[in-house]
């Protein structure tokens, strides 16, 4: 029997109302129904809820969605394309940075100061880190067990340094062999620890163990340090990275740029861990400039050793001295004592260590002979002489009777011999530092008119005092000469006419470096001509010719080689007949000046000397400053003759003269053989 079939009522009765919303609406034909059934499409009796508007809005709005879409994909492959390549591929292929051999510093003969040794560091690459914290705190926790380290630094280092999450971080420095091969076998284990190698340096000539010590190299050559955070920020474009050093002080810093050297760049293929695979490719670094400087190492310690000599036999401990070529400002040797031993901070130095030299009385670690300023004494009259003899305001003849001083009111300025020096002419009076003398070339006395303080401060900074000298090494100051205007600022003060009888002395407020007094003296010795310091002489790369480094003069006196040379010819006459007699006995002519600085009541007076010999020729000018040495002439004067002493015999041109009699000679006993 055939199904029977539904079908619908087509019957007037039957009609479609409203929107039926997909639904069918039907009804079933009685059993007896008779007629046949009436097909019809579905399409006649289903309702939208969508207009054709909506329609098209829709159609727009997956319009907008597919180019939304295709225009994120476009950007992502083409403008960031670049950026996610370069990540992907910094999961597979790594830049490990090679650092450079830094340049090595030389004295003039070329003799090395420092060297390159081998070193090693436990270092950590954060982005082999894991993600997600837990995991994350679980292998630095490793790593701090590791290394005998706490947690907190070790995660302080790393979020400090989010920055740089490519490059590596130190954890620790100057590691041994044996330190490094264990983390090299266990590190496997921990994702981005690994031990680096690199080098670091060392100074054998200030090492306590070397036979040739000259410790206050230290002050020239400087050490290096761990570049800071902050400092990061500042050389990241220059290519520094956290993992670098830096020159701190001395040559070091002064000429970092020539002795860095340029990186290089080893490309390596890396697992999922981090863990190096093979070598892609690789770039050479390029090492560092060699630096040749003006010092002499032989001099350098043989003036070292005067000076400690003389420091030991007085019990005294702080101390400077200069040996400076006046021709072109080159330094030959600096000393500064106490001093340190720089590789304690080559090799890292401990903070206990650190914080027991910033806390020594005698600061070893300043320099001195470059920072420190000290009233000058009487080393300064011969500025003073100078100026005078410039002006016109006295000539070689002009004498005054030294009594034991003068008397200007109720103050009476003295001079250091009880009963005075009698008629005082400009050459005796450099001679025997005859206090009157200076008084009255300086501020006047009674109708007696002198420089005045405008026109000795115009000579003193015409010798370059009261101004850095400009020498390549860092930490200079300036020194300083009073002012009416700044006695009235700072003091409340008017200027009194004793005021300018201390500063025509070097006592009062005057305050010189070791540095500005050499450079004054060399400017003397040379016949007017004042030269910056120098410390630095040739700049070699590691291709090409050595670089000179050229002498560059300040300025030229603007007064004629007359005041000077009467100013030579006094302080020539100071060793022969003055003060620095016990010079007299070398066998070469020495001139110069000494000094007895009071600047305490109830400390000794600072001891000074600065000169030049050959008194002819001058080649060589020697300062020398002892903190409360006491007399110039008792404690400074012994050292720059024992120095003087072994320039002549090894450097000087008595020296030279000694050779060529030496060789005639021999030649003359070799011809009596042969003939």
């Amino acid at each position: 029997m055939p199904p029977i079939l539904p079908k619908f009522d087509y019957s007037p009765d039957f009609k479609l109302t409203g929107k039926y919303r997909f639904d069918w609406v039907q009804n079933v034909a009685p059993p007896d129904a008779t007629a046949p059934m009436i097909s019809a499409s579905p399409r006649s009796f289903l309702g939208l809820s969508l207009g054709s508007k909506q329609i098209l809005t829709l159609l727009i709005i997956i319009a907008i969605g597919f180019a939304a879409l295709l225009g994120r994909l476009i950007y992502l492959q083409t403008v960031k394309g670049g950026y996610f390549l370069a990540a992907a591929e910094q999961n597979r292929i790594r830049i490990v940075p090679i650092p450079a051999e830094r340049g090595i510093i030389t004295d003039r003969m070329g003799v090395s100061l420092v060297e390159n040794i081998p070193n090693f560091s436990i270092v950590l690459a954060p982005q082999d880190l894991p993600r997600h914290k837990e995991e994350r705190s679980a292998i630095i926790k490793d790593i701090s067990e590791e290394l005998n380290d706490s947690p907190e630094r070790i995660e302080g280092l790393v979020q400090d340094y989010q920055a740089y999450r490519f490059d590596s971080l130190i954890l620790k420095d100057n590691v041994t062999y044996e330190e490094a091969l264990k983390v090299i076998l266990s590190g496997k284990s921990i994702p981005g620890l690994r031990v680096e190698r690199g080098m670091r340096r060392q100074y054998p000539g200030t090492s306590a163990s070397s036979s040739t010590r000259a410790v206050a190299l230290s002050h020239i050559l400087g050490y290096l340090g761990k570049v800071t955070k902050d400092e990061l920020n500042d050389l990241k474009a220059s290519g520094y990275l956290p993992t670098d050093t830096i020159g701190r002080v001395g040559v070091e810093a002064s000429y970092e740029k020539f002795l860095r050297g340029v990186y290089g760049r080893r490309y390596i293929e890396v697992n999922a861990r981090g863990e190096e695979l093979n070598t892609v490719a690789e770039d050479l670094p390029t090492p560092g400039a060699t630096v040749a400087l003006t010092i002499d190492l032989d001099a350098q310690i043989a003036l070292e050793t005067a000076l400690n000599r003389v420091l030991t036999a007085n019990h005294k401990k702080r101390g400077s001295a200069i040996a400076m070529d006046p021709r072109n400002g080159q330094i030959i040797a600096i000393v500064s004592l106490p001093a340190f031993d720089n590789n304690e901070f080559a090799r890292g130095i401990s903070a206990e260590e650190y914080d027991r030299l910033l806390n020594d009385e005698n600061t070893p670690l300043f320099s001195r002979a470059v920072g420190g300023a000290f009233p000058s004494g009487s080393v300064i009259k011969p500025l003073v002489a100078v100026g005078a003899l410039a002006e016109g305001i006295i000539t070689r003849e002009t004498s005054f009777l030294s009594v034991g001083g003068i008397q200007v009111g109720p103050w009476f300025f003295s001079d250091w011999k009880a009963g005075g020096h009698g008629i005082t002419n400009v050459t005796k009076a450099l001679a025997q530092s005859v206090n009157t003398f200076f008084y009255m070339i300086g501020g006047g006395y009674e109708k007696f008119t002198g420089l005045g303080i405008e026109r000795l401060t115009k000579y003193y900074k015409l010798f370059g005092l009261s101004v850095a000298t400009g020498i390549d090494l860092p930490g200079e100051t300036s020194g300083f000469i009073p002012s009416k205007e700044w006695k009235e600022k700072k003091k409340g003060e008017r200027w009194y006419i004793g005021d300018t009888y201390n500063v025509s002395i070097g006592q009062g407020d005057v305050l010189v470096t070791p540095l500005q007094m050499a450079d004054a003296t060399a400017a003397i010795a040379n016949g007017g001509v004042l030269l910056k310091p120098k410390i630095g002489m040739t700049i070699k790369p590691p291709q090409g010719p050595a670089q000179n480094i050229p002498a560059e003069v300040i300025r030229h006196m603007p007064f004629g080689v007359g005041p000077l040379q009467i100013v030579r010819e006094g302080m020539r006459l100071a060793v022969q007949d003055g003060s620095a007699r016990s010079l007299n006995t070398l066998p070469i002519h020495v001139a110069g000046k000494t000094g007895t600085a009071q600047w305490s009541d109830k400390h000794p007076t600072h001891a000074w000397f600065t000169g030049f010999a050959p008194y002819e020729n001058p080649q060589i000018v020697v300062t020398v400053m002892i903190e409360e040495g006491g007399e110039g002439s008792a404690v400074a004067v012994p050292v720059v003759k024992e120095f003087l002493l072994w320039w002549a015999a090894h450097r000087g041109a008595w020296h030279r003269f000694a050779a060529v009699v030496s060789l005639s000679i021999r030649s003359t006993i070799l011809l009596n053989v042969c003939y």
